[in-house]
């Protein structure tokens, strides 16, 4: 990932049209966004068609960046929208559900339905947390969750003391179990510690 000064010089460079810039932007950003999209979806292929499909539309969009976020707050978001409305397209309806399992074609009917539920529940739970923190809150959770980065390079990635990345993570865990357990799911609290 680009720091915070050399991520913005890029991205005006990127939005005068400069291919190289572009491809700066890509090289650094990739690799982390299909990274974020597979641990929320298990699935490879899909986080690398769903990171191509958020380049595309971040590059058509540069013109709209805001710049008081960060540039993967932003391209990460593209990203897990793009999920979220792929899985709604791709969730199957009860009826061929039921046609499936009467046709002998699923071996196990009632443990895939219970695994693709559980599944389902925890990127929903995911989805609300996340959708529940605000910048730079949200940017903090992921590195430090999703990508591994600890407090201190985040610290120095995002020039903010520890204590306040510390203090983003508190508040942003807390805000994140109260909006799951407000969305009515039952949350253990380890999760968020």
């Amino acid at each position: 990932m680009l720091d915070v000064k050399t991520e913005r010089l890029t991205i005006k460079r990127a939005q005068r049209g400069d291919r190289d810039a572009i491809s700066e932007l890509i090289k650094a950003y990739q690799r982390p966004l299909e990274a974020f999209l597979f641990r929320l979806c298990g699935k490879s292929d899909l986080a690398e068609d769903l990171s191509q499909e958020a380049f595309v539309r971040v590059i058509r969009s540069l013109d709209r960046f805001d710049e008081r976020f960060r540039f993967s707050t932003w391209l990460f978001t593209i990203g897990k929208r793009l999920l979220v409305n792929h899985q709604q397209k791709m969730r199957p309806t009860a009826d061929s559900e039921l046609v499936q399992w009467r046709a002998g074609t699923s071996a196990t009917p009632f443990t895939e339905t219970v695994e693709i539920e559980r599944g389902q529940r925890v990127q929903a739970m995911l989805t609300i947390a996340l959708d529940a923190l605000v910048s730079p809150q949200r940017e903090i959770v992921l590195l430090f969750h999703q990508q591994g980065w600890p407090v201190q390079r985040i610290s120095e990635e995002l020039r903010m003391p520890e204590g306040t990345v510390k203090s983003h993570l508190f508040r942003a865990r807390r805000r994140m179990l109260e909006a799951i357990e407000m969305s009515g799911f039952a949350c253990p609290l380890e999760v968020f510690r």
